[in-house]
C-alpha cells in the first residue's frame, strides 16, 4: 500500500504529541500490510467526510484517509475524535 499525505495531515502530525506520533506510525505499518485488520477500526464516513475513512490512531485520536486508488491513500488528516467530529 502506498501512502502520501495531504498538507493538512502533516502540520497536524508536527503537532502532535509524541505518543501520538509513534502510535500512528504503529497503525500505519498495519495499515500498509492489512488496510482492514480490527484493531484499525477502519471505516467510512457520512455526512461532511462522506468520502473519507477513517482509522483509530488511540482511543481518541484518529487518522482520516481517502482511498485513491486499490493501493494507495493519502491520509488528510489527524486529530482528536471530539476536534475531528465537531
Amino acid at each position: 500500500m502506498l501512502i502520501r499525505y495531504g498538507r493538512k495531515f502533516s502540520k497536524y502530525y508536527d503537532k502532535a504529541p509524541l505518543e501520538i506520533k509513534k502510535a500512528f506510525i504503529k497503525r500505519r505499518e498495519i495499515f500498509q500490510k492489512d488496510p482492514l485488520h480490527p484493531q484499525l477500526n477502519n471505516h467510512q464516513l457520512s455526512g461532511n467526510y462522506k468520502g473519507f475513512r477513517s482509522i483509530n490512531v488511540t482511543g481518541d485520536w484518529r487518522a482520516l484517509y481517502i482511498q485513491v486508488l486499490k493501493e494507495e491513500a493519502i491520509f488528510v488528516m489527524l486529530g482528536k475524535h471530539s476536534k475531528l467530529y465537531a
